[in-house]
């Protein structure tokens, strides 16, 4: 078999494993805190379950260790490792909101090779290898086109404009601030997951990432580099399983998002110097 078909039967495996999961993460809806992880963070007792019951399968169809959020596993920068996210999105699951799913990806390397999203509650599956095309409930979209950031929804992560961290709050703002100026229709879903799938089938135009982790990230990059839109990290670099940040988007719009938030960046430099 070659590579190119070694990939489709993992993602035919991968997809009737999440599809077996489907039933279990639709009856567990609203399930209540289990694990606190942090500052707004936390793990519902099915994340465990289903990392648990995913992970299992999945190592077992295919002989492929699995990188969950929950319980880690293998490194990502070398070898072939799935990388599960059993609940993303995880307040609006534990809310009873619908915008929730499951993220899986297949990396080789660092580099993600299939991706899949699936969104039990909205009755959606998106699926692709890398070299694409990308799948909606099985059947392949056409590719991005390119676009303009006035006529594009751009999805765009939560923030607290008083945190601190690797990108803080008040820059977060500030970048909202600008981006509104350009865009009337951001978007504030809560779910990377879900950013990410709606950017790759060319619903949102685009998508701007703060968050790092591999689980919540990879899988939506496989999707986004399948239907032939653009990724990189906030400041432009090439995505890889280490960046800090995620800026995904259609050809065009892509571009123009970067332009905005280098000003912002350059804006910010200045303030900080005076």
């Amino acid at each position: 078999m070659t590579a190119q078909s070694d990939n489709q039967a993992l993602l035919a495996i991968a997809s009737e494993i999440l599809d077996s999961a489907t039933p279990r993460f639709v009856e567990g809806l609203g399930a209540p805190s289990a694990v606190e992880k942090g500052r707004g963070d936390f793990a519902t007792a099915l994340d465990l379950e289903l990392e648990r019951t995913l992970s299992e399968a999945l190592l077992e169809r295919t002989g492929i260790a699995v990188h969950g959020e929950e319980f880690g596993g293998p490194a990502l920068d070398s070898g072939t490792s799935w990388v599960l996210d059993p609940i993303d999105g995880t307040f609006n699951y534990s809310a009873g909101h619908p915008l929730s799913g499951i993220l899986l990806s297949l990396v080789h390397d660092g580099i993600p090779v299939l991706g899949l999203t699936w969104l039990p509650l909205l009755g959606r599956r998106y699926a692709a290898a890398v070299d694409g095309p990308l799948l909606l409930d099985g059947k392949p979209l056409p590719p991005l086109a390119s676009g303009t950031l006035a006529e594009a929804m751009i999805g765009f992560g939560a923030f607290n404009v008083d945190s601190r961290g690797r990108i803080p709050g008040r820059f977060r703002f500030d970048l909202l601030g600008a981006l509104s100026r350009l865009s009337g229709r951001v978007r504030m879903h809560g779910s990377t997951g879900i950013d990410l799938a709606f950017t790759a089938s060319g619903v949102l135009g685009g998508a701007v990432v703060f968050g790092h982790h591999p689980w919540d990230n990879a899988a939506g990059v496989a999707l986004v580099r399948a239907a032939g839109g653009v990724v990189t990290d906030l400041l432009g670099e090439p995505w890889t399983i280490t960046s800090g940040s995620v800026l995904a988007a259609a050809p065009g719009v892509h571009e123009e998002l970067l332009e905005m938030i280098n000003t912002a960046v350059d804006e910010a430099a200045g303030e900080t110097n005076r």
